[in-house]
């Protein structure tokens, strides 16, 4: 029989870039029971060096030793978006294993439409969601049980009863409260604020525009169907995204 890793405090929530990751992760912030951490992985493959609970790290391997760290005096919740990949996470069966991996999704076509708002030159693999599969299909075969996956669109639509249904499945009580939030940019957010800046007018779970789910859908899909390169992209993804939402929490 294979060693089975000690479980440590750490909850993680994985998602492609544009998929609502940010504000789950503010909801977290306002729980004030864990240290929050803002995406250490991305970051310290885009930038050379992230700050994690006040250290530095500068590589993949860095981020885990601080994560482990940290998680030796206090829980901690990090997220982090896979337009980046990270072979080093995937290669740690331990980190797999033992702490508590969980996943975002939302739409294709409307995270690749958000997603090319800001990042006009758009490549396939940054959108993210094969490689979030891999990460979920790495947890899944490191535990032998299915990651807690969760859709934004029930994030949305029923928050409280998504947040309840999450925080059952990993163990953590519901503070409803942490539901709602004061608008504005976190310090966290900073290094990257425009990627936020949708996040940081909202306070708390709430669509964009006119709030109609139906038209957000109809209006992303049309726009990525009428460029060749977004609908390949598309179709790149989307059986990934399919899997993913096969295994979301129904709330």
């Amino acid at each position: 029989m294979g060693h089975t890793p000690e479980p440590i405090p750490v909850l993680a929530l994985w998602s492609a870039p544009r998929s609502r990751s940010t504000a789950f992760a503010r909801m977290m912030a306002e729980r004030d029971d864990r240290v929050v951490v803002h995406e250490p992985f991305s970051q310290v493959v885009d930038f050379g060096e992230v700050k994690v609970g006040g250290q530095l790290a500068h590589s993949e391997a860095g981020v885990l030793e601080v994560l482990r760290a940290i998680a030796a005096e206090s829980p901690v919740f990090f997220k982090d978006t896979t337009d980046f990949h990270y072979p080093t996470v995937l290669a740690d069966r331990d980190f797999l294993a033992s702490a508590t991996h969980t996943f975002i999704i939302r739409h294709p076509a409307e995270a690749i439409a958000s997603h090319r708002a800001l990042a006009p030159e758009l490549g396939r693999d940054e959108i993210g969601f094969a490689r979030l599969y891999e990460l979920f299909a790495a947890v899944q075969a490191a535990t032998g049980a299915t990651p807690v996956v969760i859709d934004s669109d029930d994030l949305l639509d029923r928050p409280a009863q998504t947040v309840r249904a999450y925080c059952e499945a990993v163990g953590i009580p519901f503070l409803p409260e942490a539901l709602s939030w004061e608008p504005g940019m976190r310090s966290e957010w900073q290094a990257t604020s425009r990627w936020h800046a949708s996040t940081s007018r909202t306070a708390g779970f709430q669509r964009a525009g006119d709030g109609d789910a139906t038209a957000e859908r109809a209006r992303a899909l049309e726009a990525v169907e009428a460029d060749p390169v977004l609908r390949a992209h598309h179709d790149h993804h989307l059986p990934y995204y399919e899997k993913l939402r096969a295994a979301a929490l129904r709330p």
